[in-house]
């Protein structure tokens, strides 16, 4: 799949990080193996970043450098608000006001737990905003734009 745009992007890393949790093969994301979220955190505690994935470049701005663009931080808390909502056994809601990345990725709250459990479902060959997606298969060429229903109805 291309992930096009940051909210594809976001929504692609909780998914596969939470995938051991939904699946009960963890109880919580720093305790389940092969993921990205635990390697970010045991490093993080040593100050140091894993080799082999792409750093958080932090907050937006304007001339950014390379790297996924939230903060490390904000995407636990993403994490953890997100698995605490998708897990039967404690109920929540996600609050807009709590997560600050789903505002700047304009992500409508009630569609974010969409997006993170049923992600490969929602997306085959493209996942991002209809702009991004149009954009991407104008440059591929290609007449039909993949998964463009879903991200109308996903992405705000």
């Amino acid at each position: 799949q291309a992930l096009l745009d940051e909210a594809a992007l976001a929504a692609c890393l909780a998914y596969v990080d939470l995938n051991p949790v939904r699946a009960k093969v963890a109880d919580l994301p720093e305790d389940s193996d092969y993921t990205s979220i635990k390697s970010r955190i045991n490093a993080a505690q040593n100050n140091k970043q894993p080799k082999s994935l792409m750093r958080f470049a932090d907050k937006p701005r304007k001339h950014m450098p390379k790297g996924l663009p939230f903060e490390l931080e904000t995407y636990l808390k993403l994490v953890d608000c997100t698995g605490r909502s998708i897990r039967e056994n404690k109920p929540g809601k996600i609050s807009e006001n709590s997560l600050p990345i789903l505002e700047r990725l304009n992500i409508c709250t009630e569609n974010w737990l969409t997006l993170t459990t049923s992600f490969t479902r929602s997306f085959k060959n493209t996942a991002g905003k209809e702009q991004a997606i149009t954009t991407y298969s104008n440059r591929m060429k290609r007449k039909r734009r993949s998964s463009i229903t879903n991200s109308q109805a996903l992405f705000c």
